[in-house]
């Protein structure tokens, strides 16, 4: 199998999508057929060859490396099944979209709608996200299926809308409507957090890990405190978040308040508020 290095040596005027580029795809290609796959920009192909330069890879545990300023790459690791993929730079939107397997890690900043309806493997954002994380893509009623998402920065509005499954995990600070519409899966969140978190949440878990009550969002008119204990369950979630360090490390050693809802839907969700 063939390890390759992609390096953006000029920048696109228009939006270029990289969906058709993963390991699998470049695994059996020469450098010469590699150069030759068209790339969607604007309303034509192009030969990879006219962005990037393409050169054998020599790193263990990396099967493909992007490098250079891809904020206007789109569709990075989209359907991505396996292998490990690593990006240096800044990236474009829909990173890890559709993803159902293997390790995609960014160094550097992301659009809007990373992992959008990802379904299984790791995804590592080294920076910020835009709106719509681990959310559906446009047009769809599914969020994120599974798999996990990691942001090291802040990310923007609607994260994890309409989520089924999986674990988000941000150490930054998130906007509005962070797990609205969520069905089921774990949010974690490091930092602040914008208005309205969880609204028209059905099930599933968010977790404000901050110590600072005035970074904690105040819970709906649609949530009511808890009053059964969760003590089990806490320490294999909280144990589980752990492994993540920063602010999450000493979670299974805090007592928690929780509040269910939203009781405008199905009402089996619940904030968890570590003290």
């Amino acid at each position: 199998m063939s390890l390759w290095h992609l390096k953006l040596k000029t920048q696109p005027g228009l939006r270029l999508d990289l969906r058709s580029i993963n390991p699998s795809t470049l695994a059996q290609l020469s450098q010469r057929e590699i150069e030759q796959l068209p790339l969607p920009s604007g309303n034509r192909l192009t030969p990879l060859g006219e962005w990037f330069s393409v050169q054998p890879l020599e790193a263990h545990g990396t099967d493909l490396l992007i490098e250079g300023d891809l904020s206007k790459v789109d569709r990075i690791g989209w359907q991505l099944a396996g292998g490990h993929v690593r990006v240096q730079g800044p990236v474009g939107d829909y990173v890890g979209a559709a993803m159902s397997g293997g390790h995609l890690t960014v160094h550097g900043s992301a659009g809007a709608l990373v992992a959008c309806e990802m379904a299984g493997g790791h995804l590592t954002v080294n920076g910020n996200v835009g709106d719509f994380a681990a959310s559906t893509l446009p047009g769809s009623m599914d969020g994120m299926r599974g798999g996990q998402l990691v942001v090291h920065g802040d990310a923007g509005a609607r994260l994890a809308d309409r989520m089924r499954r999986g674990t988000v995990v941000v150490h930054g600070s998130v906007g509005d409507f962070a797990a609205s519409r969520m069905v089921a899966g774990t949010v974690a969140i490091a930092g602040g957090c914008g208005a309205h978190p969880a609204w028209g949440m059905r099930r599933g878990s968010l977790v404000m890990a901050t110590r600072d009550e005035q970074q904690r969002p105040q819970p709906s008119a649609t949530f009511v405190p808890a009053v059964a204990d969760a003590a089990v369950f806490w320490q294999l979630l909280s144990r589980d978040l752990a492994q993540h360090g920063g602010a999450f490390a000493g979670l299974p050693t805090r007592p928690i308040r929780r509040w269910l809802g939203d009781l405008a839907t199905d009402g089996k969700g619940e904030m968890i508020f570590p003290q």
